[in-house]
């Protein structure tokens, strides 16, 4: 891939390169509502100050629709559909390149540079959308496979369901939070010893986390009509990281027959800015786990390239500064893609709706050091994971701070990433039952 270039100084290793232009919400001193931005670089260019002052002058197509990026949310931005966020991407990308055609707009424009591009330390960022509904899929082969040798022994590690569809449970939107929120450690009912008959109300002593990718859907369907396969691709947004905090003893104790509920609650963290499904699209690649079965027709894709080869990574940092990496993995460890959880989560006719989100299960890869939950990584609390600085953890302790990173490509000057998505975890509350 030929590195674009800019006018505008991009750091190099910036996860923000031209070949990017990922979409948030912004918010800064001088323009404290919140509203639409994209990042570039080191820095933020805001798409509310860039159309009041002509900055779409080249583009006529989303002229009728500007106030769209006065939203406080993305929503209305995604609404208008694949096409049009394609011409605005690729529009951004022109004003900003070298050879530009519309220098005047911004390159020889240094009143709006000095308005509209902010550097992104001086922003705050928000939930990039308004979350109607959220639904956590379960993916990632080595990770369901892990977790069920754990519980049920290698030989039914997989339930007999697991490669035929793209197993999922409704969570709940109302706690997903931006990147930066800190997560109050839960509490509830656990069994405080292996064998115990009857739960204790205690502080949730096996605090999770979990490796994921969110994505977001731009276009509704009718209740009763089901998106099909060939057109789930045009009904996604983008893709942000993704952390599912997750509380295991409460979780052990609540999930027959149900599955999980309280322990999935109170925390979901996802990046502030959402790459566009066309970014993501050079990094296609197949699934580097195998599907042996035959899926049934509406889930199966006319290509073999459906999930992302994002790079991913997950840090550990405790109060005394120790960081350590705990995990190096690939999204390409999905069983089944984006548009096949679509597909799958409407051929009952459920209706979708614009800002939805999906997650698409932990992700984990073959080795120890790919695992992208401490459950796996500690089996379960017999093992112990070895940190720098001689620390030790099993699962997360109050003050940790959680990182994960994700990043396309190779080449330092047209990297496509999603910055960071980080969580510290903050002591439980005390109940005075």
């Amino acid at each position: 891939m030929t590195s674009l270039r800019s006018w505008f100084p991009i750091p190099k290793g910036s996860h923000f390169s031209l070949h990017n232009i990922p979409f948030g919400i912004i918010s800064t001193s001088s323009s404290p509502t919140p509203h639409c931005a994209v990042a570039i670089g080191a820095h933020a260019l805001d798409l509310e100050a860039f159309a009041a002052n002509n900055g779409f002058s080249g583009l006529s197509t989303i002229q009728p629709h500007q106030s769209v990026f006065s939203s406080s949310s993305l929503n209305a931005f995604a609404a208008l559909g694949r096409p049009i966020h394609s011409v605005v991407r690729k529009y951004i990308q022109s004003v900003f390149s070298v050879d530009t055609p519309y220098a005047s707009v911004l390159k020889d424009n240094d009143s709006l540079q000095k308005e509209a591009l902010i550097p992104l330390k001086d922003v705050t960022t928000h939930l990039p959308m308004r979350i109607g509904d959220y639904t956590d899929f379960y993916a990632g082969l080595n990770h369901a496979f892990n977790v069920g040798v754990l519980f049920r022994g290698a030989a039914n590690a997989l339930q007999p369901n697991y490669k035929h569809l793209p197993v999922g449970y409704h969570g709940r939107a109302s706690s997903v939070v931006v990147s930066g929120t800190p997560i109050r450690r839960p509490s509830g009912q656990i069994l405080e010893k292996p064998g115990a008959q009857a739960p204790i109300f205690s502080a949730c002593r096996k605090l999770d986390i979990e490796l994921e990718l969110g994505c977001f859907v731009c276009k509704s369907n009718k209740m009763g009509e089901p998106i099909p396969i060939g057109e789930a691709e045009n009904s996604l947004f983008g893709v942000v990281l993704m952390n599912d905090w997750s509380a295991r003893d409460i979780q052990a104790w609540e999930y027959v027959p149900l599955g999980p509920f309280n322990a999935k609650n109170f925390g979901t963290t996802i990046s502030a800015w959402v790459v566009l499904a066309e970014a993501l699209e050079p990094y296609l690649a197949r699934s580097a786990v195998e599907n042996d079965v035959e899926l049934l027709p509406y889930l199966r894709e006319k290509r073999e390239e459906n999930v992302y080869d994002i790079k991913l990574q997950v840090d550990l940092k405790t109060k005394s500064d120790n960081k350590t990496t705990i995990s190096r993995t690939t999204a390409r460890n999905l069983l089944f893609s984006f548009p096949q959880m679509l597909a799958h989560h409407s051929i009952t006719g459920c209706p979708m709706q614009v800002g939805d989100l999906l997650g698409s299960g932990t992700i984990s890869g073959v080795e120890p050091s790919e695992r992208g939950s401490l459950l796996e990584q500690n089996e379960n609390g017999k093992a112990t994971i070895k940190l720098e600085g001689g620390e030790e953890r099993k699962f997360l302790e109050d003050g940790d701070e959680i990182t994960i990173t994700g990043v396309c490509g190779e080449d330092e000057e047209a990297l496509v990433g999603f910055g960071e998505c980080v969580g510290a975890i903050e002591p439980a509350l005390q109940f005075d039952f």
